[in-house]
């Protein structure tokens, strides 16, 4: 097998690397940005005085190429969460609070107890929600079920809101019933909730980089690919702006590039083209003690606040009604619910907004369908990132399972 250059050095791109290297193979990682990790990056704000995220992503337990990530670049510690799979909530408007609390083994006893299910709901309102695994390609979850009472406003919705970054009722059916087949169908034990502690970057980023050096495989940032060029069934060059590079004969190449990019550089590539925003708040002040970790806020503008060592965080998805709201603003209103959830001063702290308009690809049917496999019609050609036709949204585990196959692709490949 000759080299692989990767171009892209987001969670896409270091999985395939990792993948590669593990199996014995080296290769070259490209990035245009100033760091690796793409939108799971870390980065130190002066205006709070802290280093925080770009973003709050949740893992779970059940999520097996994480697992299978972290543990190969020896970070397995880098993730912190309860021991079983407990989910606390607050309603904002009223001030109840419940907590969904999911037990370990796949035979979901909880939905019969009083004190692990929403309250007022019964186990009958839990069974319905049979009716999202099945249906066709084309159907939404509202599609499959009925989008109504409490099993759906107080956990149903804001989960699969936060999942497919896209209003729960028009999401894709068949992703989001990949996510629970993945997770609650096997229970607890797959539905732990994991924060990267005590930074994205700290946990999927700087381990893999320092993990993928001492495998040989060479990190080169600041560079952008401008183009590449194409004959016959091949990729015979890349162009990074200063001069193309020709691509040999038994070299391949994974593009780990957004959607929009990798439309630009591949002809008639048929990519997802509509995207939804995720805005994130974060608030230098040390959380006191016994503050959950992470709580999903109903009825409030925050959807799920998250406490750190070191700062407070808030999370809204599908933001694209708040994307272009004063950022001031924001701040006052996400912490308005931050101190009356979590009974702080309403003094403002130092804080930070950040804005990913572009944040993934909204996960409806008709988006699902655009979504490109791994393979390409030039056989020396493999693309990987979480808007690939993965069969999951566009989540971490998403694109570590992309990099994943386009590796093994890669390693597959034909080339003489």
């Amino acid at each position: 097998m000759g080299r692989v250059r990767i171009v892209g050095a987001g969670m896409a791109g270091l999985a395939a690397a990792v993948d590669l290297a593990r199996a014995g193979h080296k290769a070259e990682l490209v990035d245009g940005a100033a760091q690796a990790g793409g939108r799971c990056r870390s980065y130190h704000d002066p205006q709070l005085g802290r280093t925080i995220d770009n973003g709050n992503h949740l893992v779970l337990s059940g999520n097996r190429a994480v697992v299978d990530y972290l543990a190969t670049i020896g970070a397995s510690d880098r993730l912190s969460g309860p021991l079983h799979a407990d989910f606390p909530f607050v309603d904002r408007r009223s001030g109840a609070r419940w907590a969904v609390r999911i037990n370990d083994g796949p035979v979901p006893w909880w939905i019969f107890r009083d004190g692990r299910r929403v309250p007022g709901t019964r186990a009958g309102d839990y069974l319905r929600l049979a009716g999202l695994l099945g249906g066709a390609a084309t159907q939404t979850v509202g599609d499959r079920i009925d989008a109504r009472g409490g099993v759906w406003d107080k956990l149903i919705e804001p989960v699969l809101l936060a999942v497919l970054n896209t209003a729960a009722a028009s999401g894709s059916a068949g992703l989001s019933a990949a996510v629970l087949r993945e997770t609650l169908g096997k229970g607890g034990r797959a539905m732990r909730p994991r924060i990267a502690e005590p930074t994205l970057a700290a946990a999927f980023v700087d381990p893999a980089v320092s993990w993928l050096e001492q495998q040989g495989t060479t990190l080169t940032l600041g560079r952008r690919l401008r183009g590449l060029r194409f004959a016959e069934d091949r990729v015979v060059a890349l162009d990074f702006g200063s001069g193309e590079e020709p691509v040999a004969a038994e070299e391949t190449v994974i593009l780990a590039v957004p959607p929009w990019v990798a439309a630009s550089l591949v002809p008639g590539l048929t990519v997802p083209d509509d995207f939804r925003a995720i805005v994130n708040a974060h608030f230098a002040y040390t959380p006191p003690p016994g503050v959950a970790p992470m709580i999903g806020v109903i009825g409030g503008t925050a959807e799920w606040i998250f406490s750190f060592a070191d700062r407070i965080s808030v999370t809204v998805s599908a933001a694209d009604h708040l994307v272009d709201t004063d950022r001031a603003d924001l701040a006052a209103t996400f912490w308005a619910d931050i101190a009356a959830i979590h009974g702080l001063p309403p003094t403002l702290p130092p804080w930070q907004i950040v804005k990913e308009k572009r944040a993934t690809f909204a996960a409806t049917p008709e988006q699902d369908a655009k979504r490109p496999p791994a393979a390409t019609r030039w056989r020396n050609l493999f693309l990987a990132g979480d808007w690939t036709q993965t069969g999951l949204p566009a989540t971490i585990e998403g694109a570590l399972r992309s990099g994943e196959t386009a590796a093994r692709l890669a390693r597959g490949a034909r080339l003489g």
